[in-house]
C-alpha cells in the first residue's frame, strides 16, 4: 500500500523529473543540500527584514538561526529569504511610505518561490503590518515571530522610554528644564539592546496585536530582544510551522472577524497605539475581512485601559513582560473576547490564557481597578472630518478633551518648523493647532508628524499639551491631545484644507465630534479657490499617490485589496 504525498506548493518545483526539475534541485544543492532533503518535506520560508539601517531589527540574522533549528528538528526543509526592511529611525520621508511596497514584495516573494509555509521576522513599526499584509495576500500557514523590545533606558538612576523619554527631553530643552548637555547624555542612555521601542508604541502595539490575533505562540509580544527566551520562542515557532503546514492550517482559519474584535479590545486593554487602526484595516482588507473605522470606537472605545506603560502610565516593556505580557491581559478582559477564537499553536484563545498569571498589579491593572476607564481608540467625526479621525483619550489631557479654541494654521510640516518659535506667531495655550498635507498623499506617506511640538512661548508659561489636529499619524511612544488621520487629507481637498488662522475649532471627544465654526457656503466657496498641491511625478512614490487609499481604509494601495491566493505560477524557462 501506498501513501500519498500531500499535495504542497513545493513539489511543483522539486518532484518534477525533466529538465526544469534539474534546475530547481540542482542550484538549491549548491547551498550543501543533500538530494534527500527534496524528498516532498515542508518548505518553510522564513521572510526576514533584518538590515543594519533598520537598528530595531539587528539581531534577526541570530533569530533566524533558531526559528530554522526548529524547522529541521520538525523535519521542514527551511529557506530564509529578504524582504525590504522598513526602519522608523532611518528611512525618509517616512517608512509607512513604503509599508504597501514591502507588502508587495513579502507577497510576491512568497507567491513567485517554492515555499508551503512562512514564518515572518517582524520588529520596527511598518515591518509587522507590512509582512503581515503580505502574507494574508497568499495565505498560507504562517506564524509571527516578533523580534522583542529593547531593554529598559536607564538615566541618571530612572528609567526612561523610547519615543516617550525623545519627546519629553525635547519639549524641556526648548523650555528651558533641560540642558542641552544633559539631552545630549540621554542618547547613549535610551537604547542599550537591540529591539524595538520599549514603550508601548507602534512595534510593541503590533507585536501584541499580532498575539492577540492568534498569528504568534503566546508570549511572542513582550520578551525582550536579548532574552533567551526569545531564541527558544523562535525555536518553537520553527517547529509549529511545519505541523501547521502538515495540518493546512491556513491565515484565513485564524484571522476571521472574531479575531480582529479581539485585537480591538486588546489594543484598548494595553494602552496602544493609533497606528493600529491603519494598520488592522489594512491587514483586515487584504485577507478579505470587513473591518470599518467605526469598528474600533464601537467595539473598544469603552474598554478600560489595564496596563500602566509610557506614553499612557509609567512602565515600560520589560516590566510588562516580567508581569505577565499580553496573556495576563487577554485573560483579565476574557469576558469580552472571542475565546473560541484560533490560534497559530492549534489551541483556542480561551484555552491559551486560562492559566496566564499576572506576576505585577502595578503594571497590569486589575479590571476593577483599571489605569483608565473607556481608554480606547474614540472615533471622530463632523464636518472637519466627515470620513473620521482618531484620538487617543489615554495619552490626552481630560481637561482638552472637550474644547473650543481659535485655529492657528501650518500649511505643511516645514512651515510648522519655520515659524513654531517665531516670537511673532499670534498663539497661545488655548488655541488649536492644525496641521495640513500630510497624509497619505500629501507627505507623501502619512508621517509620524501629528504630535506637532508645542511653540517655546507656550512651553515657557509651564504648559506641556494644546489640542493639534492633522491628517497625519503620530508615533505610538507620542502623547497628547492630538487629533490624527483626519479624512479626507488635505492634500485631496478635504476640509482640513480649508481651515483658515482664525476659524474656530469644537473639539469634542465624548460626543464624537470635531467641527469647524465655518459656513457650508463658505466652505464651498474655500474650495473653489483651492490648488491642490504638487505630487511626485516618477517612480514608486508616483505609483502610490495615484493609488493610495485614504486612512479611514487604512492607506494600502486601492489595487491591493482583497487576497490573490498562493497558486503556482508558470514556469520560468
Amino acid at each position: 500500500m501506498t501513501t500519498e504525498k500531500p499535495k504542497r506548493r513545493s513539489r511543483a518545483w522539486f518532484e518534477k523529473q525533466d529538465r526544469d526539475g534539474f534546475v530547481h534541485r540542482s542550484w538549491t544543492q549548491k547551498a550543501g543540500h543533500p538530494p534527500d532533503e527534496f524528498d516532498g518535506r515542508p518548505i518553510i520560508g522564513i521572510c526576514n527584514t533584518w538590515s543594519e539601517l533598520t537598528p530595531c531589527n539587528s539581531h534577526f540574522r541570530e533569530l533566524a538561526e533558531f526559528v530554522k533549528r526548529g524547522v529541521l528538528e520538525a523535519g521542514g526543509f527551511p529557506l530564509e529569504f529578504p524582504v525590504m526592511s522598513l526602519g522608523e529611525t532611518q528611512l525618509r520621508p517616512t517608512a509607512m511610505l513604503f509599508r504597501n511596497l514591502a507588502s508587495m514584495d513579502v507577497e510576491e516573494s512568497i507567491r513567485g518561490n517554492p515555499i508551503d509555509g512562512v514564518v515572518l521576522l517582524m520588529g520596527c513599526d511598518k515591518t509587522t503590518p507590512a509582512l503581515m499584509m503580505g502574507a494574508a495576500s497568499c495565505g498560507l500557514p504562517t506564524i509571527g515571530v516578533s523580534g522583542g523590545p529593547m531593554l529598559n533606558g536607564k538615566f541618571r538612576g530612572k528609567d526612561i522610554g523610547s519615543g516617550t523619554g525623545v519627546w519629553m527631553m525635547s519639549e524641556m530643552v526648548r523650555g528651558g528644564q533641560m540642558t542641552q548637555e544633559e539631552f545630549t547624555e540621554a542618547e547613549g542612555c535610551m537604547n542599550r539592546s537591540s529591539g524595538t521601542c520599549m514603550t508601548m508604541g507602534t512595534a510593541s502595539t503590533m507585536a501584541s496585536m499580532v498575539e492577540a490575533l492568534g498569528m504568534s505562540l503566546p508570549g511572542n509580544a513582550a520578551i525582550p530582544a536579548p532574552d533567551t527566551r526569545r531564541n527558544r520562542l523562535a525555536q518553537l515557532s520553527g517547529r509549529r510551522i511545519v505541523k501547521m503546514v502538515e495540518e493546512d492550517m491556513t491565515m484565513d482559519k485564524i484571522m476571521t472577524r472574531e479575531a480582529f474584535e479581539n485585537a480591538i479590545r486588546v489594543n484598548a486593554a494595553i494602552g496602544g497605539s493609533t497606528n493600529a487602526v491603519i494598520h488592522l484595516l489594512a491587514i483586515a482588507r487584504r485577507i478579505g475581512i470587513e473591518l470599518t473605522l467605526e469598528d474600533w470606537d464601537r467595539i473598544g472605545s469603552e474598554m478600560p485601559c489595564l496596563v500602566n506603560l509610557q506614553p499612557s502610565g509609567h512602565y515600560l516593556m520589560e516590566d510588562f513582560y516580567y508581569a505577565g505580557g499580553v496573556p495576563a491581559v487577554m485573560r483579565e478582559i476574557q469576558h469580552a473576547l472571542h475565546r473560541d477564537a484560533l490560534t497559530v499553536n492549534g489551541r483556542t484563545i480561551g484555552e491559551n490564557i486560562a492559566d496566564a498569571p499576572c506576576y505585577n498589579r502595578d503594571v497590569i491593572k486589575p479590571l476593577d481597578n483599571p489605569l483608565m476607564n473607556h481608554a480606547g481608540i474614540a472615533v471622530l467625526k463632523g464636518n472637519l472630518a466627515p470620513n473620521g479621525a482618531v484620538i487617543k483619550p489615554s495619552a490626552a489631557s481630560a481637561n482638552l478633551l472637550k474644547h473650543r479654541g481659535r485655529a492657528v494654521v501650518f500649511e505643511s510640516i516645514e512651515d510648522l518648523r519655520d515659524r513654531l518659535d517665531d516670537p511673532a506667531l499670534d498663539i497661545d495655550e488655548t488655541c488649536v493647532m492644525v496641521l495640513k498635507n500630510c497624509g497619505p498623499r500629501g507627505y507623501p506617506g502619512m508621517a509620524e508628524v501629528g504630535n506637532m511640538p508645542l511653540p517655546s512661548k507656550v512651553l515657557q508659561k509651564g504648559i506641556s499639551d494644546m489640542v493639534r489636529i492633522s491628517d497625519a499619524r503620530m508615533s505610538g511612544t507620542a502623547y497628547g491631545t492630538v487629533v490624527l488621520h483626519t479624512s479626507p487629507e488635505a492634500a485631496v481637498g478635504g476640509p482640513l484644507a480649508l481651515v483658515r488662522n482664525g476659524d474656530m475649532i469644537q473639539l469634542d471627544v465624548h460626543e464624537r465630534s470635531l467641527h469647524l465654526e465655518v459656513s457650508d457656503e463658505e466652505l464651498a466657496r474655500r474650495k473653489a479657490e483651492w490648488v491642490p498641491p504638487a505630487m511626485p511625478t516618477r517612480g514608486y512614490a508616483k505609483l502610490y499617490v495615484e493609488h493610495v487609499e485614504q486612512a479611514h481604509l487604512g492607506a494600502d494601495l486601492d489595487f491591493l485589496a482583497g487576497s490573490s491566493g498562493a497558486g503556482v505560477p508558470r514556469e520560468s524557462h
